[in-house]
């Protein structure tokens, strides 16, 4: 019985087992744009930024569960509209960020020679 309740709490000890780190910066490419790509910088303190787009400004991020809420600023036709996007993390690794809010799913790559 010993034995059992070991095993038990080894295998409960590594399925929660530290996930990837979501803070970093992920990109996905820019529909149309072959070569071209846009995403987001996710910092530490839930500080978030724009990567390659002008009229979406990122300023903030946080995870409530499973749920990324990202929060910024649209940015145009003279106008400057606050705004809030809340995704479920489908799936996140080392390299890779899967994003789904309905039937909308966005696969990001983390980019490490990103400015």
């Amino acid at each position: 019985m010993k034995k059992l309740l070991f095993l038990c709490f080894g295998l409960v000890l590594s399925a929660c087992g530290e996930s990837a780190n979501i803070e970093g910066k992920w990109v996905e490419p820019v529909p149309n744009m072959p070569g071209v790509k846009q995403g987001f910088s996710l910092e530490q303190g839930g500080v978030a930024e724009s990567i390659n787009m002008a009229t979406l400004q990122y300023n903030a991020w946080q995870l409530e569960d499973n749920i990324l809420i990202l929060s910024g600023k649209s940015i145009g036709n003279h106008q400057v509209i606050d705004f809030t996007e809340k995704y479920e993390i489908a799936s996140v690794d080392d390299d890779k960020l899967i994003l789904k809010n309905g039937d909308d799913i966005r696969e990001f790559t983390r980019c490490t020679d990103c400015e």
